[in-house]
C-alpha cells in the first residue's frame, strides 16, 4: 500500500503518518528528513544537496525525486508494508514526476488521503501545538496538555519546543503557498480516481478510523 497525505499546515498529516507507521510497518518517506540526512551523509548526493541548500537555493525536483528512489530502493521489498509519501509531491509537475518513478520501480499509488481542515481552525491548531524534542510527541495548549506541565508524558523529556513559523501570520503566508502551488493536486488525484477526503477536524481517533477505512 503506497499513499500520499495531503492537507494543510497542521491539518494532521505527521500524526497520522506515525500511526500507519506503528500500525502498518509502512515506510514513511519525508523529504525534509531525507533532504537533513543526505546533507550530512558525505555522499556525492549528500554534497549537491548541502551545496544547494548552503547557497540559500531550492533544492530540483531531480534531486529530490533521486533522493526517494534511493529510499526506495533500500526500504523496498522489505517493508512489506509500503510507504507514505510526507511533504512530496507539492506541485502538479512533482507529481507528474512521482507517478513516473513508481512506474519505474514497478510500483503503484493506491490512494491520496487528503485530510481536510477550515483555515481559522488550523490557526488555533498549529499556534497552540509543541513538541518534545526527544521522542517527537505532539501536544497542544487546548486540546491535548502534557499531564505534568513541562514534561512529555511519553518519554519524561522536559525538551518542549514550538516550531517559530508556528504563529498566526507565518501559518497564512504557508496556508497561501499550499493553495497556490499545492491544492491543485486534489484535483489532479480526483481526476486519477484515487482521492479520498477525510474530515480533519474531527476527533483525532476519528480520523484515524476514517484514514485506514480510505485506504483499505
Amino acid at each position: 500500500m503506497n499513499i500520499i497525505l495531503l492537507g494543510a499546515p497542521g491539518a494532521g498529516k505527521g500524526t497520522q503518518a506515525r500511526i500507519l507507521v506503528e500500525g502498518r510497518g509502512m515506510v514513511q518517506l519525508s523529504t525534509g528528513d531525507m533532504l537533513r540526512a543526505a546533507r550530512t551523509s558525505g555522499t556525492e548526493m549528500g554534497q549537491k544537496v548541502a551545496a544547494i541548500m548552503d547557497a540559500g537555493q531550492l533544492v530540483t525536483d531531480e534531486i529530490v525525486i533521486g533522493l526517494i528512489a534511493e529510499q526506495i530502493d533500500s526500504d523496498h521489498p522489505g517493508h512489506a508494508g509500503g510507504f507514505i509519501f510526507d511533504g512530496f509531491p507539492r506541485t502538479l509537475a512533482q507529481a507528474d514526476a512521482l507517478g513516473d518513478l513508481l512506474a519505474r520501480k514497478g510500483l503503484a499509488l493506491d490512494a491520496v488521503v487528503e485530510l481536510r481542515v477550515d483555515d481559522e481552525a488550523l490557526v488555533e491548531r498549529v499556534t497552540g501545538r509543541y513538541t518534545c524534542g526527544q521522542c517527537g510527541e505532539v501536544y497542544h495548549d487546548r486540546t491535548k496538555p502534557t499531564k505534568v506541565t513541562g514534561t512529555c508524558d511519553v518519554c519524561g523529556s522536559h525538551d518542549l519546543k514550538r516550531r517559530a513559523d508556528d504563529n498566526e501570520d507565518s501559518l497564512r503566508q504557508r496556508l497561501l503557498e499550499y493553495y497556490k502551488k499545492t491544492a491543485p493536486l486534489i484535483g489532479y488525484y480526483h481526476a486519477k480516481g484515487k482521492l479520498k477526503v477525510v474530515d480533519g477536524l474531527q476527533p483525532m481517533e476519528k480520523v484515524t478510523a476514517e484514514v485506514a477505512r480510505a485506504i483499505g
